[in-house]
């Protein structure tokens, strides 16, 4: 016979209760406390700290703008390039800080709020790839790169907003999944490069259609990003240690291809650095010589 609790085999039957072991019967009785019942335990939903610090630190600049004086839906131009927005003359012409600068400055509310939503929904998975410290490098690197492309094409063109960053990690995430041994399974890893794919097709299309989207900054932060995610990709998996000096080793890189990458834009759309100056020492020269 066996206890119809624990399943022990009885050999002694003489107790009242015949289908219990002693143990257990000196559970029931009080003796033994029996072990209390597991509960099962809620994870804490993950808080994307670095994504939530960007968003903060986007909405913050453009809550101080607002308060300056900045139309909260149609800022004018010389409002935008007072905040840090890319503009070939004054990038190339020295102020190269607004490469990164332009990236937190957005053209209205409307811009922000998508902006905003974007970053929110694809910037917290990209944060737990790649970690906090990584994803900031991509995301920064991925932004000043999209800026750089936007001077390349049309240095003449005020450019600003955080979608050539945003394009970057997008990127970044689609060859993390494409090419990392990620621990989701595999139908869900093949949705999700499916959506994200979509959407690059989508926004890039809208871009074209408009005509006013800036969408060499957008070509640019995506190829950036996936350049980035490929080399990372295959350092996912790899021991702290091991992944954090590679890691290292690509930023270097990355940081010498920027500068390079400056260099040459500098070199080719330089000129605009010049009809800036002639346009602004005509006597007519106003907010529209811009």
């Amino acid at each position: 016979m066996q206890c119809i609790r624990c399943g022990r085999p009885i050999y002694d039957t003489a107790y009242g209760a015949a289908n219990l072991c002693p143990e257990c019967r000196a559970a029931f009785a009080g003796t033994v406390q029996p072990a209390p019942p597991q509960t099962p335990t809620r994870q804490a939903p993950y808080r994307p700290p670095v994504t939530s610090a960007i968003l903060g630190l986007n909405v913050l600049v453009f809550a101080a703008m607002v308060f300056s004086g900045v139309s909260a839906s149609e800022p004018r131009d010389m409002q935008l390039l007072k905040w840090g927005a890319d503009f070939g003359p004054l990038t190339l012409g020295g102020q190269f800080w607004r490469t990164l600068a332009s990236t937190y400055v957005h053209i209205g509310y409307a811009h922000l709020a998508v902006n905003m939503w974007s970053l929110w929904q694809i910037g917290r998975l990209t944060e737990r790839i790649f970690g906090r410290w990584t994803y900031a490098l991509v995301y920064t690197a991925t932004g000043i790169a999209a800026s750089l492309t936007s001077l390349f094409w049309n240095p003449m063109r005020i450019s600003a907003g955080a979608s050539g960053s945003l394009f970057g990690i997008v990127g970044a995430l689609i060859a993390a999944l494409w090419l990392g041994r990620l621990p989701f399974p595999r139908p869900a890893v093949q949705r999700m490069l499916k959506n994200l794919v979509v959407v690059v097709i989508v926004n890039l299309g809208f871009g074209a259609a408009v005509g006013f989207v800036d969408n060499p900054a957008h070509i640019g932060g995506l190829l950036a990003g996936l350049a980035i995610g490929a080399v990372l990709a295959q350092s996912l998996n790899e021991p702290p240690p091991q992944r954090l000096a590679q890691r290292r080793l690509v930023f270097v890189a990355v940081a010498l291809c920027l500068g390079s990458l400056g260099a040459y834009v500098k070199q080719h759309s330089g000129w605009a650095v010049e009809r800036y100056r002639q346009r602004q020492q005509s006597p007519k020269a106003d907010d529209s010589t811009i």
